[in-house]
């Protein structure tokens, strides 16, 4: 026979654990909701979800978080709410990407200045080692290289995993037209090491004259390559 001691016991357990999955089942019905309206860039129902306090850094299969969800489909306004509640601007997911990488790397100066502002850390690198510079000249993003070099803390001279610095990337991987002149321009004006070179040893001054980039190599040849 139960005594009375055991059976409080028991009913409590099983209220104890039937309020647990339902808290659980909440959250997860929360999570996969803030995903849904960071995809969707719904800011009505991100402002109700946040009233709530949810977890901003939840992760989802691929390790994203909303915020880096909102990134990729480059949806400003709910990543501006998120960013202001709090989620963590520099969280990677399986592909190395946080929200200020992926921002530099594709030209989203409005995410990007968000990041920046929310505490973006230079030493969170994407898969390839490198900084949200990097591919930034690569890609010929003057002004996510002008407001990243804004700050004088700003690692100009990184090398990533190939061997590269921005400098060498504005060079190597580009057409030489006008938008990778005004990167090579401003990486200067920050005080990059026009001498850097790549792992073979070729310098950006020798890059930049063997494809016939003339308007770089005088950029370069004035700081003193």
């Amino acid at each position: 026979m139960i005594s009375f001691k055991s059976a409080f016991l028991l009913l409590f357990s099983i209220s104890w654990m039937m309020t647990a999955c339902a808290q659980d089942k909440n959250k997860s019905v929360m999570s996969a909701t803030l995903f849904q309206a960071a995809a969707k860039n719904d800011t009505v129902v991100m402002k109700q979800l946040l009233e709530k306090h949810p977890a901003l850094n939840v992760r989802d299969e691929r390790q994203r978080t909303p915020l880096m969800v909102a990134t990729y489909h480059h949806h400003t306004a709910v990543a501006a709410q998120l960013i202001k509640a709090g989620a963590d601007v520099n969280a990677q997911d399986h592909m190395l990407n946080s929200p200020f990488l992926y921002a530099g790397a594709e030209g989203y100066l409005d995410i990007l200045e968000l990041c920046l502002a929310a505490g973006a850390r230079y030493d969170v690198f994407n898969r390839y080692g490198g900084s949200a510079l990097i591919p930034a000249c690569e890609r010929g993003h003057v002004e996510v290289v002008r407001t990243l070099l804004k700050d004088k803390l700003f690692p100009v001279d990184h090398i990533n995993n190939l061997g590269w610095t921005g400098l060498l990337e504005a060079i190597i991987l580009s057409d030489g037209g006008s938008r990778h002149q005004q990167i090579v321009q401003i990486l200067v004006d920050a005080g990059c090491n026009v001498h850097l070179a790549d792992k073979d040893g070729v310098t950006p001054l020798m890059h930049a004259k063997q494809r016939g980039f003339t308007k770089i190599a005088e950029i370069l040849e004035k700081a003193g390559a």
